[in-house]
C-alpha cells in the first residue's frame, strides 16, 4: 500500500523512479479506507533530502500513510526555500489550532548536539511538542538527536559530549527479541550513526518504563521504547542514504581540520570507492514494525480516544 503526500511534493518523483509506491491527496480522495496519519517533525536543514529519505521507508509498508510535514515556528533553516515551507509544511501551532492528531509521530535529528537542550532557539518549542504528543499521537518515533532530546525530556536521562564525532557504520546486538518493533530482525544488524554526543545505558536502565532493545559495543545504546510502545527512541540513522555519510563527511573536511572518516563505511576506508548499502532492510524492518505493531495494531479508529 502507498504512503499518501502532498500533491507536487518533490519526493514523489524520486520515490517513484525507485519504485517505491506513494500516492497523491487527489487519488488518496477516491479511497474508503482511513489510512494512518502520521505527522513528522522535520528539524533537519535539508529538509526535502530528510523528506525523501523518511518517505522511502514510510512508504514500503502494506498500510496507507497520510503524512502531515511540520516544522517550528520559532526557529526556520536557510537551506530550504520559504515557498517549499509554504507549499508543504504546518507549524505546530496550525496543528494544535485545527486540533489535529496523529496515529504516530515521526521527530527526526537535529545539527545542534554540541548545544545544550535550552540552549536550543527552538527548544521551548519543542518540548510544549513533546507534551502535546502524550495526549494527541498515539506513539512516536525520535530520531538521533530528539532521541536525545525526548530521553531528557520525559525521563531526565542526560547526554554526553563524545571525544570525537561517532559516524559509520555499526554492528548491533539484539535484546528483546519477543518485541514486535523488532520482529524479523537479525541477531546481528548494521546501522549508521552520526552524531556528536551519547546517552549511556546505566542511565536508561535505571528508568523502569523502558527497555533497550538494540545496542552496539561501538556506538551504544541505538534502539530504545517505553514498554506501552508510545515512544521508540533511535539513536542512529536508518534513514541515511547511500551516500549520506560520505557527504557530511567531506562537508566536515571543508570546515574543520582532520575530521574523523567514518568507520566501517567506505571499501579499505578509501574515500573515492563508492560505500556499500548495508543497512536499508534493517531500517525497512523498523519502521515497517513500527507503523504495524506499535501503531496500526493499537491506535484507536477514533484518533479523538487517544
Amino acid at each position: 500500500m502507498p504512503v499518501k503526500v502532498p500533491n507536487n511534493l518533490p519526493a514523489i518523483e524520486v520515490l517513484q523512479n525507485e519504485n517505491i509506491f506513494v500516492m497523491s491527496q487527489d487519488r488518496a480522495a477516491h479511497q474508503d479506507i482511513r489510512p494512518l496519519k502520521i505527522g513528522i517533525i522535520n528539524l533537519m536543514p535539508t529538509k526535502i533530502t530528510t523528506e525523501t529519505q523518511l518517505l522511502r521507508l514510510l512508504g514500503n509498508t502494506p498500510l496507507q500513510v497520510e503524512i502531515s510535514l511540520i516544522h517550528t515556528a520559532s526557529y526556520r533553516g536557510t537551506h530550504t526555500s520559504a515557498d517549499h515551507l509554504e507549499d508543504f509544511y504546518h507549524t505546530f501551532q496550525e496543528v494544535v489550532d485545527k486540533d489535529i492528531r496523529f496515529d504516530g509521530l515521526i521527530i527526526t535529528g537535529a545539527p545542534v548536539e554540541k548545544l545544550d537542550f535550552d540552549e536550543v532557539i527552538y527548544w521551548q518549542e519543542l518540548t510544549r511538542i513533546m507534551d502535546w504528543a502524550e495526549k494527541h499521537v498515539f506513539s512516536t518515533l525520535y530520531i538521533c538527536w530528539a532521541a536525545q532530546a525526548g530521553l531528557y525530556k520525559h525521563y531526565g536521562i542526560p547526554k554526553y559530549p563524545l571525544d570525537k564525532k561517532c559516524t559509520g557504520i555499526f554492528l548491533h546486538q539484539l535484546h528483546h527479541k519477543t518485541d514486535p518493533l523488532v520482529r524479523g530482525f537479525d541477531d546481528i544488524f548494521l546501522a549508521p550513526h552520526s552524531r556528536y554526543t551519547e546517552i549511556r545505558k546505566e542511565d536508561v536502565e535505571k528508568e523502569s518504563h523502558l527497555m533497550i532493545l538494540a545496542e552496539s559495543d561501538e556506538a551504544g545504546v541505538y534502539l530504545a521504547a517505553s514498554k506501552d510502545q508510545r515512544q521508540v527512541f533511535i539513536t542512529g540513522h536508518g534513514e541515511y542514504d547511500r551516500e549520506t555519510l560520505k557527504n557530511e563527511y567531506f562537508r566536515d573536511r571543508d570546515t574543520m581540520a582532520d575530521p574523523p572518516l567514518p568507520r566501517h563505511y567506505f571499501p579499505n576506508d578509501d574515500t573515492t570507492l563508492e560505500p556499500p548499502m548495508t543497512w536499508k532492510s534493517h531500517a525497512h524492518l523498523l519502521f515497517a514494525n513500527w507503523l504495524n505493531y506499535y501503531v496500526y495494531q493499537e491506535t484507536p479508529f477514533d484518533l479523538e480516544r487517544i
